[in-house]
């Protein structure tokens, strides 16, 4: 038998791995329950839009998706069939996320453009908000297009 097996492991330095193993897991759990979460502060909340217009989206027989501002419940931009891939993938996702919570296609999405640049969508039956220049200078245009779009537009 060698030296290394007759000598017992050094008492402090279990001592001190296990505090940090607890300190560790503390300040994990103190963290995650913690109500002043930085990460989930979001500016939007705290600024008001440059511009704001409550619209919806209507699949047409045709293919295509008629626009409305709710205001007029007028037509303001069609999306021709088979264009435009990136507004009808957002649109499909928003649909998915509102049959998921048993809601129909009435209530509206509220296209807004912010101080800080960004351009949200927000579904205002289920919260949910969609950062649109996350995905790109043109699919960011597609959309910002409906935010002034006169009444009648197509792509």
């Amino acid at each position: 038998m060698s030296e290394i097996d007759r000598k017992p492991f050094p008492r402090l330095a279990l001592v001190a791995a296990a505090l940090l193993m607890g300190g560790s897991i503390a300040a994990a759990a103190a963290g995650r329950l913690s109500q002043t979460n930085s990460a989930q502060v979001d500016p939007i909340q705290t600024m008001k839009p440059l511009a704001a217009r409550d619209l919806t989206f209507f699949d047409m027989e045709n293919g295509a998706v008629e626009v409305r501002d709710t205001t007029g419940e007028k037509v303001v931009y069609v999306v021709a069939p088979g264009t435009n891939g990136f507004i009808r993938g957002v649109m499909r996702g928003m649909a998915r996320n509102r049959r998921a919570h048993e809601l129909g296609q009435e209530e509206a999405f509220r296209l807004a453009e912010w101080p800080n640049g960004r351009l949200t969508l927000e579904d205002l039956a289920t919260g949910k908000r969609i950062e649109l220049g996350a995905f790109g200078a043109e699919n960011r245009i597609a959309f910002a297009q409906l935010l002034f779009a006169a009444a009648g537009s197509r792509t």
